[in-house]
């Protein structure tokens, strides 16, 4: 049963008479509490007061039992809501994907809600507060896009999804993303068409569907070429710089011979890659070719520039934006919205990272 405050509460049985007794209000809390609605409904937001006025609305909410239901004043307020959840906060990526998103959604008029996957002990935890906030729509990204009990939540929920970055897009969610075996294996082709037959490759955190098909593509253009991929040159990373560092040190500083050129799975590990061969006298490009995948900041920022496959993170996040509110508001509309995946086009950014194979 509705309240009157801008705050809905529980439905709770009244025994002993078979009825519902009325919900507990923002107004009962303030009323029991000697303090204004307003002032309650910023203590349940989490918005600041003085220290005494929050202990004092905090053993209302106590001793009245009041949950304020975040969701149903959104469905009042008729605005529409978009969770976005972002995994690693040192990503170089980061900053071009919330700019994206912002931009879409000042554009349509939605809000987001962001939230960040490290600070829940469950990456699926992010999604559950999520959806108790009460939004409409949420963009997932890696690996979350691809987990299926994050998405049969939502599915549960009646909230819209979008796999974001995903290399594994399902049939019943929409979908932002690039062909990450297109993009690898054209970096492979460049490196071969620069003599290179030499070739180690720096794999991607595995619980990250890009990270598999990134591999794929590697493999692949390697097959085509007829040229063989050694074992001890595929060496496992996690995307972060730190396990790059670990790549190059295996790679670089083992035994001989050592690779021509390094494909590593994202630009961080290319760019630690890129630390550990200078810090061993090696020149870049003339003793060894570096190149990364994704053309973060990171890319063009080091010296020599790295060598790398671009995808427009910013514009693949306005459009997520862009297909959750329109998938939202046909819902809306009455009518049944399909599901949507939009490939984005990937380019290869040649720079001063790679170079001619050196004679051996």
């Amino acid at each position: 049963m509705q309240g009157t405050g801008d705050i809905l509460g529980d439905e709770n049985d009244n025994p002993g008479t078979g009825r519902r007794k009325p919900a507990v209000t923002v107004h009962d809390v303030a009323k029991l509490a000697g303090v204004s609605p307003m002032t309650v409904s910023r203590v349940a937001n989490g918005t600041k007061v003085r220290e005494p006025l929050r202990k004092k609305v905090e053993a209302a909410i106590r001793e009245l039992n009041y949950v304020p239901n975040v969701a149903a004043r959104v469905a009042r307020s008729g605005s529409l809501r978009i969770g976005v959840l972002f995994n690693n906060p040192r990503s170089s990526n980061l900053g071009d994907f919330l700019m994206g998103a912002f931009h879409q959604s000042g554009r349509d008029g939605s809000q987001l809600v962001i939230e960040p996957v490290a600070a829940h002990p469950a990456p699926v935890d992010a999604v559950r507060k999520l959806v108790a906030a009460g939004v409409d729509g949420m963009i997932l990204p890696p690996p979350l896009c691809d987990s299926l009990e994050a998405l049969d939540l939502l599915w549960q929920s009646d909230i819209a999804a979008l796999s974001f970055a995903t290399a594994d897009p399902r049939s019943h969610s929409s979908a932002v993303l690039v062909d990450d075996f297109e993009g690898a294996r054209a970096m492979v082709r460049h490196l071969l068409s620069l003599g290179h037959r030499d070739i180690a490759f720096v794999r991607g955190n595995p619980s990250h569907s890009p990270a598999l098909r990134r591999e794929e593509g590697f493999r692949a253009a390697m097959a085509q070429a007829g040229q063989p991929v050694r074992p001890e040159w595929v060496v496992q990373g996690d995307f972060s710089y730190r396990s790059g560092l670990e790549a190059g040190r295996r790679l670089l500083t083992g035994a001989e011979p050592r690779p021509s050129a390094i494909f590593s799975s994202n630009d961080d590990m290319a760019a630690a890659i890129m630390a550990i061969a200078l810090g061993a006298g090696l020149r870049v490009p003339a003793d060894l070719s570096i190149c990364g995948f994704d053309d973060t900041p990171i890319a063009s920022l080091m010296w020599p520039q790295l060598t790398t496959v671009h995808q427009p993170i910013a514009e693949m996040a306005s459009k997520a934006v862009e297909m959750l509110t329109d998938f939202i508001k046909e819902r809306r509309g009455g009518a049944a919205p399909a599901v949507r995946h939009h490939v984005a086009p990937f380019a290869l950014r040649e720079r001063e990272s790679t170079g001619p194979a050196p004679a051996r």
